[in-house]
């Protein structure tokens, strides 16, 4: 089986290839009565859509989302929502010279492995394309939880890493970028990479404010463990941490823990002096800010020549033309904000349903 849904009572199930005339997802799962309308979709799809600055993937859709179904009168009915996004800017002839060639990093001849072919024409399935409907999907997830804000940024580009947090700094750059200064060096950097014929990858940081104490399961269904599987399943993530991570295992006992003490008011939730454990403890959201980090490699499409070999054994070379993202981690903002919705809309049901 094919896994191509995600998600325990708020599920959503993607369909479509990069160079078929459509692709799309369905949400099932999502309460009634709940105000949607394209509209309500729309500017997190143009947010993640291509061809934006000459750091993205010059490939022209207009990823215009279209409700098939599950929203009457601008409700919600609480049956499952389908929504539809048509390629129109699909270039399949840009891939002609690599149909019996595997592209090193990419998933060619893992597919061709696992099912005896492969759509050569973007990867098929495995096309970052296929994140859009993510996103779609991820737009829906917000309207469950509408007192939870979230917020995506690049925090690292090629090996450097941004120094200051300014949010206003975000939408003022194309790298999703909260330090000016970070902006202005990743430009040189991803210029001369592109020039080159080469890629960077690119550490993204999303972050959840207003999720309650309470959220996720001890065990099976860890916040934690819902978030690695939501995040690592993007394009071209090879790494996840919550809070400090892998930066946990080289502190003490003391430095790691985050010092409790009382509310302002008799009743009030604790005030906590630090986050090291991202928001999370025992799986289960502790009312602190949700932080966790995914680390994306470079883009594997590159016209600089790389060894590799046909589909029938041999040696050859390979160079990918087309058009690309010189690093995947732009793109993946709203992408991995959207996974980040997608999971805490779950895990508000999954609490209600258990606890009221």
């Amino acid at each position: 089986m094919s896994w191509n849904s995600f998600g325990r009572l708020f599920r959503f199930t993607t369909w479509g290839e990069s160079h078929g005339p459509a692709l799309g997802v369905i949400v099932d799962g999502c309460p009634p009565g709940l105000p949607l309308g394209e509209g309500d979709i729309q500017p997190y799809l143009d947010a993640r859509k291509p061809g934006q600055s000459r750091f993205t993937t010059q490939r022209r859709e207009a990823d215009q989302v279209r409700i098939l179904s599950g929203v009457f009168e601008g409700k919600t009915t609480g049956t499952p929502i389908s929504l539809m996004i048509e390629n129109t800017d699909q270039r399949s002839k840009d891939y002609g010279d690599i149909a019996g060639k595997y592209r090193p990093g990419h998933a060619d001849y893992a597919y061709d492995a696992k099912y005896g072919f492969r759509d050569y024409r973007g990867g098929g399935r495995s096309s970052a394309r296929e994140t859009a409907a993510r996103v779609a999907a991820g737009a829906i997830a917000r309207k469950v939880i509408p007192h939870v804000g979230i917020l995506g940024h690049v925090v690292e580009m090629g090996g450097d890493k941004v120094s200051g947090f300014d949010a206003a700094q975000i939408a003022a750059n194309p790298f999703w970028c909260a330090d000016a200064d970070a902006a202005a060096r990743w430009e040189t950097k991803l210029d001369a990479a592109r020039r080159s014929g080469s890629s960077l990858g690119a550490v993204v940081e999303v972050l959840a404010d207003g999720v309650p104490a309470g959220w996720g399961s001890p065990v099976y269904a860890k916040l934690d463990s819902e978030l690695g599987s939501a995040m690592m399943s993007i394009n071209a993530v090879k790494g996840m941490e919550i809070g400090d991570g892998f930066g946990a295992a080289r502190l003490s006992g003391e430095q790691n823990a985050d010092p409790m003490r009382p509310g302002e008011r008799p009743g009030d939730p604790p005030l906590f002096e630090a986050n090291h454990a991202g928001g999370t403890a025992g799986g289960i959201s502790t009312g602190q800010q949700i932080i966790c980090r995914i680390a994306l490699k470079p883009t594997s499409s590159i016209l600089t020549p790389v060894d590799t070999i046909t589909r029938d054994g041999q040696a050859t070379e390979i160079q990918t033309k087309g058009r690309h993202d010189p690093c995947v981690g732009i793109r993946a903002v709203p992408v991995a904000e959207a996974m980040m919705a997608l999971v805490l809309a779950d895990a508000f049901l999954m609490h209600r349903a258990q606890v009221g």
